[in-house]
């Protein structure tokens, strides 16, 4: 990656994200620091790798999701060759949140 996330600004968003409590207060944080689109666009990919994982296909996910083949394909390339982010999570979160 060329751009440097690791930085002290990436650090204090991801404490602010780490001391929120639950799911409404994710709400009312993501709403104000986040646009609508951005917010619909990082849950359309996680929706994307958790039905890659589940064995979905390209054409599934895509009518259920609305993703385009080049989304679904990064993800894919994510989950396949990424830091394992994705399957962290999702080896934390409940198995019937994945189906």
């Amino acid at each position: 990656m060329s751009k440097k996330i690791r930085t002290e600004a990436v650090d204090h968003l991801f404490e602010a994200i780490l001391s929120l409590e639950n799911k409404e207060e994710c709400y009312t944080f993501f709403e104000d620091i986040c646009t609508v689109n951005e917010l619909l666009s990082l849950s359309q990919r996680f929706e994307v790798a958790r039905m890659l994982r589940a064995s979905k296909t390209y054409l599934d996910i895509a009518e259920k999701t609305g993703a385009s083949t080049a989304t679904i394909s990064r993800v894919n390339r994510s989950l396949n060759y990424g830091n394992d982010g994705y399957d962290m999570v999702f080896s934390r979160i409940r198995l019937e949140d994945m189906e």
